[in-house]
Order: structure tokens, then sequence, then C-alpha cells
């Protein structure tokens, strides 16, 4: 069957597999419609993703129609249902694991990073790694775990209808948060560099937007919060500047949830963690509750799916659109593999 392969010196293929067999006991055989890259994919072909298999079969975002189910698969999976899945391994035995936080295993493994993926034609996963997606279609089922990440974020932060939340980067992740916090009640400033992306944001829940290149981003937050700041800042970008300016420009007492992985070290200045009294949280994958809390919220036909979708590519399109992307990295939501 087709895959497609990657390397850490953008270099992107296509390979023939083998189609896996029937499924075993408690295995689901799934056929592949739609795989999201992602921008750990585009990481990796940049050479710039150490975590990741070089070479390695990307792919962790499904949509998803099951084939075939394996011995004593519950009956809440069937063939024909479409499906995504929860693409992180949990070990059982870590310290995350024992504290029932199995999104942040110790020895975690995502599929298409430091395991082969599901960018190809069929895969077979544990049966308590598949979602059903209800009403969803296959193409709006891939959309899930990256819109996930940022739900989960939201309740890391533990934001409520009283709090006023900035999310730094407007891209999949970075909207999951705007659409959650939104739904929570909260007032919502989106930052970004790409007044695209921010005119989005306003379609997905957030009042207010932030562009940090054009705008003084201080005094600007200054007149939304009325002095204080926002009480909840959300790092979804991953850079130097972004870590400083969560920590800046949040509330004293506030709260912030990182969610990007800095390529270099940040420097702080401490005393605004001691003087502000702040919570800083860590915000890693997403629990089995955020996805289905995403599959929810999808299922209400209010998200401007076709909006989120830059590209939709055939394999043979893949190189192509890698090299592309690469040079045009901030005007990309999702690109969408359909197989």
């Amino acid at each position: 069957m087709k895959a497609i392969e990657i390397t850490h010196n953008q270099e992107l293929n296509i390979i023939d597999v083998e189609k896996p067999q029937s499924p075993l006991a408690g295995e689901v055989l799934l056929k592949l419609s739609y795989v999201g890259f992602c921008g750990s994919d585009i990481n990796t072909f940049m050479g710039r993703n150490t975590m990741a298999l070089n070479p390695v079969i990307p792919g962790h975002e499904i949509g998803a129609v099951i084939e075939a189910v394996g011995s004593g698969v519950p009956e809440t999976l069937k063939p024909g249902m479409v499906v995504t899945c929860n693409p992180y391994t949990n070990c059982g035995k870590c310290a995350s694991c024992r504290n029932l936080r199995v999104n942040a295993c110790e020895h975690n493994e995502t599929l298409g990073v430091q395991r082969n993926g599901a960018m190809k034609e069929y895969i077979v996963l544990p049966w308590e790694k598949v979602i059903p997606a209800g009403t969803l279609s296959t193409r709006t089922t891939a959309l899930v775990e990256p819109m996930s990440v940022g739900f989960h974020a939201v309740s890391r932060a533990q934001v409520t209808d009283i709090d006023v939340v900035m999310v730094i980067g407007c891209g999949m992740v970075g909207m999951g948060a705007i659409v959650r916090s939104a739904m929570r009640g909260a007032t919502v400033i989106a930052a970004d560099i790409d007044d695209e992306k921010l005119a989005l944001a306003k379609k997905m829940g957030a009042v207010y937007t932030v562009n940090t290149l054009a705008e003084d981003v201080h005094q600007r937050l200054q007149e939304i919060t009325g002095g204080f700041g926002p009480d909840v800042v959300i790092e979804a970008v991953g850079s130097v500047p972004t870590y400083q300016m969560a920590i800046n420009e949040v509330a004293f007492t506030g709260r912030v949830a990182c969610i990007g992985y800095a390529k270099s070290e940040v420097s702080f200045q401490t005393k605004y963690f001691v003087q502000k009294e702040l919570d800083i949280r860590g915000s890693r994958n997403a629990q089995p509750s955020d996805f289905r809390a995403v599959i929810n919220y999808l299922e209400r036909g209010t998200c401007p799916v076709d909006s989120l979708i830059t590209k939709e590519i055939c394999p043979e399109e893949a190189l192509e659109t890698m090299r592309w992307w690469s040079k045009n990295p901030g005007k990309v939501f999702r690109i969408l593999v359909k197989f």
C-alpha cells in the first residue's frame, strides 16, 4: 500500500509498505481517508524536530473509517464508522500515568514522531485508541486532534467566564484554545502576526485581536483590560519573544499555559514569577475528554471548517506542498492529504 515518508533533510518519498492483515484480538483496522500535516511534520522535514525518527512516516491527525475489528473489541466500534484516534502512547508506570495524566506520559511515543504514523492507506490500532467521530465527515474529523491540544490547554489554565484570556498564536492549536475559552464564557484576545489569521480568530470566538508586529502589545492589552493585563495567557507559538510576552503581559496572580516548544533557551525576569505570584503550567497533548469536547463542538456545524483547511492534496503532491510550506510558514492552518 501507499505511504508517505519524510526525512530530516527536506526529502519526501512515496513508498510502498505492506498492508496490515486482519486485525488481531483487541485491534481495529482503519482505512485512512484524510491525514493532516502538522507543525511537527514541517519541522521534521526542515531538520528541526530532534524527537522524530529519521526517516519517519508522519501523521497523527486522522479522519478514517473502520474497515474491520478483531475479537474482543467493544460493540461500540463497528465497521463503517467514522473515527479519529488518540495518537499518544502511555506506559502505565511513570509518575504521569500514576497520576492519571496519561497525555503527559514520560515515555510517550506519538504517531508520526517517535514511531511511524498514519500517513498511509491503512493502519491497525488498539481499540482503546480509536475515537468515534459521531456525525462528522472524515475530512472534518482530521481536524479534531490539533484542536483538542488547544482545548486541553484551556483546561490546564482553568479558564472561567470571568477571565480575560490572551491566546498567542492563531494556528490550529491556538484556534482550539480560542474556541474553548469562548465556549467557557471568557473574553478572548487573539494575538498573531498575520491579519488573515486574526480575522479568522474573530469568527472562532475572539473578541479582540492584536497584531504583535504592528501594534504596541503592552499598551493595547492595558487598554483592553483596564490596566490589569490578561488573567490567562496561552502560549501557542513556541518562540523566545512569545514566551517572554506571556510572562510580561499576564496579570498579577494570573495563569500562563505553555503549549509551544521554544527551539532555544529563553531568558526571563524571574522577579515576575514571584512578584505576580504566577501559575505557570505546561500543557501537553490532550486527554480523551478533550477529543470528545472537540467532536461535540464540530458537530454543531458552527465552525468554519473550510477556512481552517489551507490545502487538500493527494500523496503525490506532498513534496511540492512541503517545499511551499517551508517558504510560507505563517500562511498554513492545516494541509490534509487525501487517501
